[in-house]
């Protein structure tokens, strides 16, 4: 029975880009129980682990509740008051601008943070600091999908299509995918589809594959060139949709015919039977979809990987055709709306670039500023990072909604910068390793405790609806925005903190860009809309079925060719080393890893090692091994995976301290999207003995 006073409001999962929906029960007692919502499409009723652990996260045990100042260098933090703290940051900030210049002070956002913040963020980087050191999360999570799609399609929008079109597949694709442990609601959509999974490892999802392609890590760019030259030689390529609908195939063939199977099979490991068979299977389907995910992404050439993939889809017939598709999986939570309203680097509202004088022309009208004022483009996400504290790099930096100190590459260098800096402050919820090294802690609001709005891997407008009031001393990211601003000199009313209003803004400064949200009404989102919405309920579920977003109409396709991984095994680092997620876990590990239920499967670091790996480095499957390349070592506890390939490790980066998988990886950049290569570096094995009881266990 429902506690007497209780109330129910419908909202959505806080983690993935599926946005599932969900009702919340919040008591007067402070008890919130969470149910799936069986009327939103996307997961109809169904939700994964964390969807179900989810509140636990909201009363964990360590919650910020009060600021937290550093009073002077290698002082402690003690707490002060909400004032006190906004004043000592605001008088910090003018300081460091007055003596070196608005480029001193940086900014750093997440792409979990609802439209609002992200667009609010944005603006106050280049409105109230002046700075153009701005950028975000989502450059190591989707930048690269971004570049190819846009280049390819004229737009980017993950899914250009529901989610539920894809229960109609017959064959779908997943290139870099393991949708079965990330986003598992996704999986009843592709309950009748023949799966083909690209991927080195035996994921969840390739255990549910027709098919199962394996890659050496580093190579999936060949393997999507091997696929193209076998659509075209064994006769599987649309001409009537080459023709009609897109624009520079000729080239990209010439490309794609030196990566004939056998030279493919030579490079990647992939028997030719297997790559053959694949092209088969997804060109003789009247209803296919090819989805790429991380695992194509997370390359020092993942703009050229994903563009091969398009590539391929294009030379089917698949991308803007009923039944049929190409999309990319969007991961964080709000990693398709927090690019598209300016926290990039590149970017303002609307997914329009900052170098655009007519978008900054548009944008400043809203923002009531000076287009001149507004400062250019600034470093990608780990360049900011990384020229912290450094000669004629910022001096400051505010965080929000973000983890670096575990998420960023080369993480013991970027925890470094972050401690060489004059004022580090980060507004959280939970005590994450990036508020450990603050010099300022601002506590704000959780999911649960706020309204707002997310938009899905589809696009599609959300309302986060408020459930509960957060605890006394907490405040929203808006809030603290505006303080903030007010105190840097800017009107109250150019910052405001209610969502309603901001969306509002939202709407007008989109208006007109490629993610134009103008028709969408906050309060008519009981009914989703997809945008592009340019007039007062519309809404775009799919896109394309007419025209491409260029201004002919037609999809581009994108000439590349493959090239080596920025780091190969050699003789002192033999093995490829790879990364990803777990079931149990969710980004960073800072909220997943305070829920005892998914602490309970997946508490510790690991490392998956073919036995025949481990045995040759001495190790034993439950012990500990430290996996080692050119950056540092990890510790992490051993597991024996027989499908794995024998030159490869594979480490998921939840995990804190030294058990985090991004002290090895390597921060080689795409020259395009500026993505880090998680996806491969060369490592070795060393095995480690167990500490003694009385100092601890493994890795946490």
């Amino acid at each position: 029975m429902p506690e007497r006073g209780a109330v129910m409001v419908r909202t959505h999962c806080p983690y993935c880009a599926l946005q599932c929906g969900t009702r919340l029960e919040a008591s007067p007692s402070g008890g919130v129980t969470v149910l799936p919502d069986e009327e939103f499409p996307v997961n109809a009723g169904r939700l994964c682990v964390k969807g179900w652990t989810a509140p636990g996260v909201l009363t964990a045990a360590d919650r910020l509740t009060a600021p937290l100042i550093r009073p002077r260098p290698g002082a402690a933090r003690q707490p002060a008051s909400w004032a006190a703290a906004l004043d000592h940051v605001g008088r910090e900030l003018r300081k460091i601008t007055a003596a070196s210049g608005p480029d001193a002070v940086a900014v750093f956002g997440g792409g979990g943070l609802t439209n609002e913040k992200a667009y609010t963020l944005g603006k106050f980087a280049r409105v109230a600091l002046g700075t153009s050191q701005v950028d975000y999360n989502g450059r190591f999570c989707m930048s690269s999908a971004a570049a190819a799609g846009s280049a390819a399609f004229g737009v980017d929008r993950g899914l250009p299509f529901p989610v539920t079109d894809l229960a109609q597949a017959e064959v779908v694709l997943l290139a870099g995918a393991n949708v079965a442990e990330t986003m598992p609601p996704l999986m009843r959509h592709l309950e009748g589809a023949d799966l083909i999974v690209v991927d080195p490892r035996r994921s969840a999802t390739a255990e549910h594959a027709a098919l199962h392609l394996s890659p050496a890590p580093g190579t999936d760019l060949a393997l999507a060139l091997g696929l193209l030259h076998t659509a075209v030689a064994d006769g599987h390529l649309d001409r009537e949709y080459l023709d009609r609908r897109t624009h520079g195939f000729d080239e990209t063939w010439r490309c794609a015919a030196e990566w004939w199977p056998e030279r493919v099979e030579r490079v990647t490991g992939v028997p030719v039977a297997d790559q053959r068979a694949a092209v088969r299977l997804l060109a003789s389907a009247r209803r296919r979809y090819l989805l790429t995910g991380r695992g194509a992404e997370q390359h020092s050439k993942g703009t050229d990987t994903v563009s091969a993939y398009i590539n391929l889809a294009l030379a089917l017939g698949l991308p803007g055709r009923a039944g049929s598709g190409y999309g990319c999986l969007t991961g964080q939570g709000n990693g398709q709306g927090g690019r598209e309203h300016g926290q990039k680097a590149d970017q303002l509202p609307g997914y329009r670039k900052i170098t655009d004088p007519a978008a900054r022309a548009h944008v400043a009208r809203v923002w009531g500023v000076d287009p001149d004022a507004l400062p250019g483009p600034g470093p990608s996400g780990y360049e900011l990072l990384d020229s912290l504290g450094r000669p004629g790099g910022p001096r400051a930096l505010l965080v929000f909604g973000s983890n670096p100190v575990v998420s960023a590459p080369a993480a013991r260098r970027i925890a470094d910068r972050l401690a060489s800096l004059d004022l580090l402050v980060v507004a959280d919820f939970v005590p994450s390793e990036t508020v450990e090294l603050a010099d300022v802690v601002l506590p704000v609001t959780q999911w649960a405790e706020e309204d707002g709005t997310m938009t899905n891997l589809e696009g599609r407008v959300l309302r986060r609806r408020r459930a509960l009031d957060p605890p006394p001393g907490v405040r929203s990211d808006l809030w603290v925005l505006r303080e903030l601003a007010v105190r840097l000199g800017q009107p109250p009313e150019r910052f405001p903190d209610d969502p309603r209003t901001v969306f509002a803004e939202l709407r007008r400064a989109s208006a007109g860009g490629p993610a134009d949200y103008s028709g969408i009404d906050f309060d008519a989102l009981d009914t989703p809309a997809h945008w592009p919405s340019r007039a007062e309920g519309e809404s775009t579920p799919r896109l394309f079925l007419d025209r491409f977003a260029h201004d002919d109409g037609r999809a581009r396709f994108r000439p590349v060719t493959h090239r080596d991984a920025a780091e190969l095994p050699d003789a002192d680092y033999p093995l490829y080393a790879t990364t990803g997620r777990v079931l149990a876990q969710y980004q960073s590990g800072a909220q997943t890893r305070r829920v005892p239920e998914l602490t309970a499967g997946a508490g510790e670091a690991f490392v998956e090692v073919h036995p025949d790996t481990a045995g040759r480095f001495g190790l034993a499957d439950g012990g500990l091994a430290r996996v080692v390349s050119r950056r540092g070592g990890t510790v992490a506890r051993v597991r024996t995976v027989a499908s794995l390939r024998t030159d490869t490790v594979f480490l998921p980066f939840h995990f804190p301290d030294a058990g985090r998988a991004n002290l090895i990886t390597n921060p080689a950049l795409d020259p395009v999207s500026r993505m880090p290569e998680f996806k491969v570096c060369a490592a070795r094995l060393e095995p480690l003995e167990e500490p003694p009881a009385e100092t601890g266990g493994g890795p946490s």
